[in-house]
């Protein structure tokens, strides 16, 4: 799957957009492998940390996220649908992602209701884990008012 069908299944678009290819979905759609090229020129290396730049946990986990969500939009007919990020459980990180790395983010759907998806996921750069734990996402309509509204 290329940006343009991706871009389908997420709202996201630059510089937010953390998934740059779907690489593999299983046959009964329970499982996803995406790819997050991670260049030098990201824009959170300005800040984090220019001397030592390091890829934040929080956007490694929104990656991975975000390749749920494509799963879920996909399996649950949920286009159209906001996925949210609703939860990390034993969520951990395991080392460091730097400009050159390539995440490979795998995820695989646990529970599906109406409108609460849990999935395993994790990262991975040369085959070892960069990150790892459950993600809950929520699925609410995009024309739904904003929180706070």
């Amino acid at each position: 799957m290329e940006n343009s069908e991706i871009h389908r299944y997420l709202p996201h678009r630059f510089p937010f957009l953390l998934v740059d290819r779907v690489v593999e979905i299983d046959e009964d759609g329970k499982r996803l492998v995406a790819v997050k090229n991670v260049t030098a020129n990201e824009w959170f290396f300005q800040g984090h940390f220019p001397e030592r730049p390091i890829m934040p946990g929080v956007l490694i986990a929104e990656a991975l996220a975000q390749a749920g969500g494509i799963l879920v939009a996909r399996r649950a007919g949920a286009v159209g649908q906001l996925g949210v990020l609703a939860g990390l459980d034993n969520f951990r990180f395991r080392r460091l992602v730097q400009p050159g790395d390539t995440l490979r983010l795998e995820v695989e759907i646990v529970r599906l209701r109406a409108a609460v998806a849990v999935f395993r996921a994790r990262a991975l750069v040369d085959g070892r884990v960069a990150a790892d734990g459950e993600i809950m996402v929520g699925l609410a309509k995009v024309d739904a008012a904003p929180v706070g509204a």
